[in-house]
C-alpha cells in the first residue's frame, strides 16, 4: 500500500523567513523586563514631547517664557507642579517644552552620525586595500578625542547653537558606528551569496545596499539605541557649558546650568531638568541592551 505523503501546511512565517525573524526578536525582547520598561518610559517621553505643550497651552495658561518676576524662586506647590525660576517662569512648563528640542537633538545627530558612518564603514569593509586605510585612520584620528572634547571643539568653531550642536555630535557619532559597519561588512562580504550575485554581474553599489548593507542592520539598530542616549547626554552637556540652545530656550542643559547658581535657595530649579535628563538617558541605555540581547545571535535557540 502506498503511503501519501502530506506536507506540512504553508504558512506566512514560512513564506516569509524575515517576518518570523521580527516575531522571534520581539519576543525575546518582551522576555526582557527591563527593556519593557525602558521602552515604556521613551513611549511616554514621545507622547509628552508631542501632547504636553498642546495639553498645557489649551488647560493653563502658562508659556515656556511667560516671566512673572514677583514670583520668582518659588518652591514647587499646586500652581507650579516643579516650582518657578529665577524670572519666575513655570519649570514645569519648561521641562516639558524642552522635551522636544532633547529628543530632536538625540534623533537628528544620531541619524546624521549613522548615515555618514554607515557609508564609510560599509564602502571601507568592502573595498578594502587602502581606501579601507584611509578612511579608518581618519576614524582612528577622530576617536583620539574624548567624545565631549571633540564634540566642544567642532561647537566652538562652528558657534554655540542648536543645530550646530546636531551638527557636533553627528561628527562625534561617525566613527563608532564606522567601525561597527566595518566589522560586520568584512565578515559578510566573504560569503558565497556575495561571490554569486558578483558572478552574476551586478554592480558594487548593487552589492552593497542590496545584499550587505539589509544583512548588517542588527549591529546597526543596536548602536543606534545605544548612541541616543550618548547624544542626548553630550548635547545636554555642550548646553550646559552655554554652546548649546540660546537662553530662553526651555532646553534641559541650559536650565540645569542657570538652576546652579540656587542650588542652596532653591535647588528645585536645577533638581527638575537634571532629573529629566537622567530619566531618559537611563530609558535609553536599558532599552539599548534590551535590543542588543534580543538581536544577538548566540540569544537564539
Amino acid at each position: 500500500m502506498s503511503q501519501e505523503i502530506v506536507n506540512p501546511p504553508v504558512t506566512a512565517e514560512r513564506l516569509n523567513p524575515r517576518l518570523e525573524s521580527y516575531k522571534q526578536f520581539w519576543r525575546r525582547l518582551a522576555k526582557n523586563k527591563a527593556a519593557v520598561i525602558g521602552g515604556i518610559m521613551i513611549l511616554f517621553i514621545i507622547i509628552m514631547a508631542f501632547a504636553g505643550p498642546w495639553v498645557i497651552s489649551t488647560f493653563t495658561d502658562y508659556e515656556p517664557n511667560r516671566t512673572e518676576l514677583g514670583n520668582k524662586l518659588a518652591a514647587p506647590s499646586s500652581a507650579h507642579w516643579f516650582g518657578t525660576d529665577s524670572y519666575g517662569r513655570d519649570i514645569f512648563t519648561r521641562v516639558i517644552y524642552g522635551t522636544k528640542l532633547t529628543l530632536y537633538v538625540g534623533f537628528l545627530s544620531v541619524f546624521i552620525g549613522g548615515v555618514i558612518g554607515v557609508v564609510f564603514g560599509i564602502v571601507s569593509g568592502y573595498y578594502g586595500g587602502r581606501t579601507d586605510t584611509i578612511i579608518m585612520r581618519l576614524m582612528d584620528v577622530l576617536l583620539a578625542f574624548p567624545g565631549i572634547l571633540l564634540a566642544l571643539a567642532i561647537v566652538a568653531v562652528l558657534g554655540g547653537s542648536l543645530t550646530n550642536v546636531i551638527i557636533a555630535v553627528g561628527i562625534f557619532s561617525v566613527p563608532a558606528f564606522a567601525r561597527v559597519v566595518r566589522g560586520s561588512t568584512l565578515s559578510v562580504r566573504k560569503l558565497e551569496y556575495v561571490d554569486a550575485v558578483r558572478a552574476l554581474g551586478a554592480s558594487d553599489f548593487r552589492i552593497i545596499f542590496k545584499h550587505i548593507l539589509p544583512n548588517i542592520m542588527s549591529p546597526i539598530i543596536v548602536q543606534a539605541s545605544l548612541r541616543i542616549a550618548t547624544a542626548i547626554l553630550t548635547g545636554a552637556g555642550l548646553a550646559f557649558l552655554g554652546l548649546g540652545a540660546q537662553p530662553p530656550t526651555p532646553e534641559w542643559g541650559a536650565m540645569l546650568n542657570e538652576g546652579r547658581a540656587y542650588m542652596y535657595e532653591a535647588g528645585h530649579v536645577a533638581l527638575f531638568p537634571g532629573l529629566m535628563i537622567v530619566l531618559v538617558v537611563l530609558a535609553f541605555n536599558i532599552f539599548g541592551d534590551g535590543v542588543r540581547d534580543a538581536l544577538d545571535p548566540k540569544m537564539k535557540k
